[in-house]
Parts: structure tokens; C-alpha cells; sequence
């Protein structure tokens, strides 16, 4: 996690003074006669729990920037969690108003590939300018932005124009053109032509015996049946019927 960005306090001030109304018309209730003293006291109440549940509300209204992605995570009952990649960010637009000048509080509008309305807009979010450079600053140290710089030979200083009189010392010799000259394929040669069926392996077996048969002292060639691809010296391999 990068950075955790609350709400500025701006955005609690509307929310401050309906709550300080409530409490001056709850106060009411000691001052007006005693059979509806309960009239000011349910409006007092009622204004001090609706605008206790806003500052709430903007208290856990939270911005956070890793260096993945960005999310905002809001709510109070029902938590709701809006994400984005960094890799999806296209723009990012700052709106500071007059008062937000002042107070140090911008808004901040996300344009991105996907269009994730939970991220459109972030609202009265402090310090703007640095958040918005240290947003950057991750999208930079990622590798999603900037052009990527080619490793290698550097270029061949370019070639100065010819004086107009010089003479040159030696004439030079033509350069050799940089794609060669079509030559001709020589043809390949011819591939042994493969012998059909098992013959390939009945050759070897073939030599195999006379290699034996020299080393025993019998001449080779003599007593070899011919070879039976059905009846290989091999163990048989039970099937089930």
C-alpha cells in the first residue's frame, strides 16, 4: 500500500452544522411549554442522527493506491469495494474549485478502459497535486508509461555534406549493397528411399547375428530363421477377453 486518502474535512462541515441544528433544536425542548416539549426534541433528535450517520459515512469513505492498482472502500452496513488496475488508467483529471484552493481539497476524475463508475470520481480528497504525482510516480516505477529505450550498438554519427571543391585523396570503392543478391538454391540431394514394413528391422536383427556369429567363430548367415514381425522375443502382454 502506497497511500490511504481520506475525505478532507471540507466534507464535513455541511454535515458539522446539521449536526449542531439538531442540537439547538433539541435544546428547544426546555424552553417551549411542556406538552409538546417533545416536538423539538424528535426533530433535534432526528437531525443529530442523520447527520451523525453522514460524517460517518464520509469518515469511512476511504481512497487507497498500491502499487498494483487503486480502490475506494465506502459504505457502513453494506461495504462496497471499487477497484481499478494501474494499467487501465488513461487520465487523470484534477478539479480544485475556489474553496478548494483555499482549504487545500481537490476532486479528482478518472478516465479509464474499463469505466468502473465506483472509480469515476473521487471527491474532496486532500493535498491533489501530490497525490496526483505519487499516483504517477507508481504508474512510472511500474513500467505502464514511458517509452522503452532500445539497448545496443549507438547509431553512426551522420555523415558530413561534401565541400563543394574539395578533392578527395583516393577514390572509394562501392559499397556492397546491404541486401545481398539473390543466388541460386543448389538442389538437395536425394533422400535414401525407406524401405517398407518391418524390412528396416529385419536388416538389423540380420547384422546383429552375424556380429555374434563372427564373434563365436561360425560363419555368419547360417541357422537364422527369417524374421516374423507376429513372433518378437517378447514377453506376452496379458489381454482381457
Amino acid at each position: 500500500m502506497i497511500d490511504e486518502v481520506r475525505k478532507h474535512w471540507a466534507a464535513l462541515v455541511g454535515a458539522v452544522l446539521e449536526l449542531t441544528g439538531g442540537l439547538l433544536v433539541a435544546f428547544l425542548s426546555v424552553l417551549v411549554p411542556v406538552e409538546v416539549w417533545w416536538l423539538p426534541f424528535a426533530v433535534g433528535a432526528a437531525l443529530s442522527i442523520h447527520a451523525g450517520w453522514r460524517i460517518l459515512e464520509r469518515r469511512l469513505d476511504r481512497f487507497v493506491i498500491t502499487n498494483m492498482r487503486v480502490f475506494r472502500v465506502h459504505g457502513i452496513l453494506s461495504q462496497r469495494i471499487a477497484t481499478m488496475p494501474l494499467a487501465r488508467i488513461l487520465d487523470i483529471s484534477v478539479h480544485k474549485p475556489f474553496i478548494g484552493r483555499i482549504l487545500g481539497y481537490g476532486h479528482f476524475v478518472f478516465e479509464s478502459a474499463a469505466q468502473e463508475q465506483g472509480l469515476r470520481e473521487i471527491r474532496f480528497v486532500g493535498d491533489p497535486d501530490g497525490r496526483g504525482i505519487t499516483i504517477q510516480r507508481v504508474i512510472a516505477q511500474s513500467g505502464l508509461r514511458g517509452a522503452i529505450q532500445a539497448t545496443g550498438a549507438p547509431p553512426a554519427a551522420p555523415a558530413s555534406a561534401p565541400v563543394e571543391g574539395a578533392v578527395d585523396a583516393a577514390p572509394q570503392a562501392p559499397s556492397a549493397p546491404l541486401v545481398p543478391e539473390s543466388a541460386p538454391i543448389p538442389p538437395r540431394p536425394p533422400l535414401p528411399a525407406s524401405r517398407a514394413g518391418w524390412d528396416w528391422l529385419a536388416d538389423a536383427q540380420q547384422r546383429e547375428q552375424d556380429h555374434l556369429s563372427r564373434l563365436r567363430g561360425e560363419e555368419p548367415g547360417r541357422g537364422i530363421p527369417p524374421f516374423d514381425p507376429d513372433r518378437t522375443p517378447t514377453a506376452p502382454i496379458p489381454t482381457t477377453r
